[in-house]
């Protein structure tokens, strides 16, 4: 598919002035966020915000110059409410409001509608946690994403959910958005192998609060291992019904559910190693200190753990901010060549892109909750 992409130049796209003359003028570069700070989600898309403007905050703080000129970094923040009408909506008020680059959306369902806004208008996006293949698959040439897509995690979960933990009989919930009816597609086309069979295929909704007749559907079926696909607002009561069902199947899903809250979301549901789940990206080794003092750093400023995707949107906004120092300007048609071939060490490793705008070599990290915590498995490639 072809795609033309017209690239405004940096006049036309928020490279503004302050100041009494052009000899004090100071520059001023805008950063659009989007993430769901209302709704079932906002833990998660607080998380994001607060990270970006830390990025932002710590670059202003040390002084950022674009050829040879110093430039104060603006956050411009949106909310989404992980709904994709209210993304297309903030997507063209940040192309209203010129800015020279987008960090976001958090939610599939909502970055993807929006990239096509972000595209035409020319305006260079990084996803820090949107994992649905079709993302960057629509091949637009300012499309790109910090984490493995779905087409990773999934593939990995059913793989160690047959060949490390031994499923048979698997059932399948997704609650219909792009997200978690992506990554519960994905799964399903690795869940193959001698013996396996796929017991049920349900579907229930991110506003749901009551699971009871699929989960009564599903435990007729004798399941050892269900997988679900979407976020912890639902994950967690679904595992306190589960529990209230007497269903003893494992139960696992992706990135979106597999959050430091999804234990209290799940109250004793969460149970000791019962709950297996990935985090698109993933550190170990001596990468482990480097993300440990972001953590230090994230607490210290906000005074809470980071939730799920914050290092993640640290690293976008840097990545795009050295692009910007590279080409010497934060006009997306100039930086966006210097991003296609940045090779940027981070807080979540190397960061590089493929062809498409996927991160290479994306990794993937396995979680457990035991006594109430998530506890790190292992970090795949």
């Amino acid at each position: 598919m072809q795609v033309t992409t017209r690239f405004l130049p940096l006049a036309a796209l928020g490279l503004a002035f302050a100041g009494a003359g052009a000899a004090q003028a100071q520059q001023v570069v805008k950063i659009g966020h989007v993430a769901p700070i209302s709704g079932p989600s906002a833990h998660l898309g607080k998380d994001n915000e607060n990270a970006a403007r830390m990025a932002i905050d710590e670059l202003n703080a040390k002084g950022f110059v674009l050829n040879g000129q110093k430039v104060t970094l603006q956050l411009v923040s949106e909310d989404d409410g992980a709904d994709p009408k209210q993304g297309t909506a903030v997507a063209q008020k940040l192309v209203d409001a010129r800015v020279n680059g987008v960090i976001g959306h958090l939610n599939s369902g909502t970055t993807v509608p929006a990239s096509k806004i972000y595209n035409d208008a020319g305006i260079v996006q990084i996803s820090p946690a949107t994992t649905a293949p079709v993302y960057t698959r629509q091949r637009f040439p300012g499309a790109f994403r910090v984490v493995a897509s779905d087409a990773k995690l999934g593939g990995t979960l059913s793989k160690y959910a047959i060949g490390t933990l031994g499923a048979k009989n698997i059932a399948v919930i997704d609650d219909r958005t792009t997200y978690g009816q992506g990554v519960a597609d994905e799964f399903l086309k690795g869940a193959k192998g001698p013996g396996v069979r796929m017991v049920g295929r349900e579907f229930t909704s991110a506003t749901t609060t009551d699971y009871t007749a699929i989960l009564t559907s599903i435990k007729a079926k004798k399941p050892d291992l269900i997988f679900f696909g979407g976020m912890d607002s639902v994950a967690g009561p679904m595992l306190k019904q589960l529990k209230a069902l007497g269903i003893e199947a494992r139960f696992m899903g992706g990135d979106g559910m597999c959050t430091e809250s999804l234990a209290r979301l799940a109250g004793t549901g969460i149970g000791e190693g019962k709950v297996v789940c990935a985090e698109a990206g993933g550190v170990k080794g001596p990468q482990e200190k480097v993300m440990d003092d972001f953590r230090a750093r994230y607490k210290k400023k906000y005074n809470m753990d980071v939730q799920l995707y914050a290092p993640y949107v640290y690293d976008a906004v840097m990545v795009m901010a050295t692009a910007m120092q590279n080409a010497k300007s934060a006009d997306p048609a100039k930086y966006l060549p210097e991003l296609k071939k940045i090779k940027y060490e981070g807080v979540t490793g190397t960061i590089q892109f493929d062809p498409s705008g996927d991160i290479k070599d994306g990794a993937l990290t396995l979680f457990t909750y035991k006594g109430g915590k998530r506890t790190k498995m292992d970090v795949v490639r």
